[in-house]
């Protein structure tokens, strides 16, 4: 089957399903163990922690796996100088607007943990000086990272993403179905596997760019595969086909990885020489391969059971740009106040994940949706242009609505 002709709204649900994992995710980093985060509760949670550490394996991953599949539905109708321009529109201007903006008030609570005592509009004042953060500075882009790093790669590959589509890239992509054959698409692991390895220990992630030389890497191949996987006729099948060899895997992975955790059995615990030693390499590769086999998981089984339209995955596709850029900002500054009450962290963190939810989305019902300025600052579609005609068997994948972008 040719993806290209196929309706992919598995990858609508998933999206949808990562953003709501990285709300979980974010929600809990006040009240987890060890973790440093912007603001933190008094007593933490060990068994939060390992939730997030879970989740942590293989979130930003599926997400760049998604943008990858976005980047070829999008490329597959318009010329390489049209997305580029839409990339800018979609993901910069929201960038820059989220740096000025958005970001601020996460900076601002934390300021006030720390001691200072100025209001608000003394303190937004400071990020137009544009000294970095945390040094001293209050101009950062926090968790619009990945809106950065996204807007990068798009950029940079365009050339190579449009050559596929041209008659000697066809011929490329059509030699590559070899890998759709038996279990081969798991050789597509492979060179994150050896990135992870190669450069984890030296640049551990900083989601600073210029120092994040791991990251870069490592996402960049998620990216690269969702690309392939919808560019190679047959590579959805296979990962369809093997999501039982794929769930196997990932399960094993995170028991063998946690064992090794929570037994003190870690190479740096155990090994005088481990930065040299070939133990510590195999444990750091179970990271990149739980990684993987994690969202070829959810991919597989995505597309055996979530290829399904419902009405109100338009209405969601739409709201989850929006929502990513929100959530944190409103997060923390929820979190702010709720770490001063004397309630537990059980508690805190139910309160934390829904009030967050119930108010992003207010927001962007109620003060984005609807005004054009504001659905542009925040990277979504012409309000005539963001409802799917009648009749029209596409997904918001396939039209490239932000929200897939981001699959972020």
């Amino acid at each position: 089957m040719n993806p290209s002709s196929s309706r992919q709204t598995y990858l609508d649900w998933l999206r949808i399903l990562a953003i709501l994992g990285v709300l979980f995710f974010h929600s809990a980093m006040a009240y987890v163990a060890e973790w440093e985060w912007h603001i933190k509760n008094k007593e933490t949670s060990n068994l939060l922690m390992e939730f997030n550490y879970w989740l942590s394996r293989f979130r930003m991953p599926l997400l760049f796996f998604i943008s990858g599949t976005v980047a070829y539905f999008m490329l597959r109708s318009k010329s390489g100088w049209s997305f580029v321009g839409l990339r800018f529109r979609r993901l910069l201007i929201p960038l820059l607007f989220g740096m000025l903006v958005i970001v601020p008030p996460q900076i601002y609570v934390e300021r006030l943990t720390q001691g200072y005592t100025g209001n608000y509009w003394q303190f937004w004042a400071t990020v137009f000086e544009f000294k970095p953060y945390p040094a001293g500075g209050s101009f950062s882009w926090h968790h619009l990272w990945f809106i950065l790093y996204l807007f990068i790669y798009d950029v940079l590959f365009t050339p190579l993403f449009k050559w596929t589509f041209s008659e000697k890239g066809q011929r490329a992509m059509r030699k590559l179905q070899w890998l759709a054959q038996g279990k081969r698409m798991y050789f597509l692991i492979v060179p994150g596997i050896i990135i992870y390895c190669s450069l984890v220990l030296k640049f551990p992630g900083t989601n600073d760019l210029i120092h994040d030389w791991c990251n870069i890497f490592y996402w960049l191949q998620f990216l690269l595969v969702g690309f392939i996987a919808m560019a190679v006729p047959g590579m959805v099948d296979a990962i369809e086909r093997n999501r039982r060899v794929s769930l196997t895997v990932a399960f094993l992975s995170l028991i063998l990885l946690n064992y090794l955790r929570w037994n003190d059995i870690e190479p740096w615990e155990l090994l005088t020489n481990w930065k040299s030693d070939w133990r510590t390499y195999a444990y750091l590769a179970i990271t990149p391969i739980m990684a993987w086999s994690w969202v070829l998981t959810g991919v597989g089984y995505g597309k055996k059971y979530m290829n399904k339209r419902h009405r109100v995955l338009d209405y969601l596709n739409q709201a989850v740009y929006p929502f990513y850029i929100l959530h944190q900002s409103v997060m923390l500054v929820l979190v702010y106040y709720i770490v001063q009450v004397n309630e537990t962290i059980g508690m805190k963190y139910i309160f934390t994940v829904g009030v967050t939810f119930f108010l992003s989305m207010g927001i962007y019902h109620l003060l984005i949706r609807p005004f054009p300025v504001m659905r542009f600052l925040f990277g979504m579609k012409p309000k005539d242009k963001a409802v799917p005609r009648a009749g029209k068997e596409r997904t918001a994948v396939a039209e490239g609505v932000p929200g897939v972008e981001l699959a972020n």
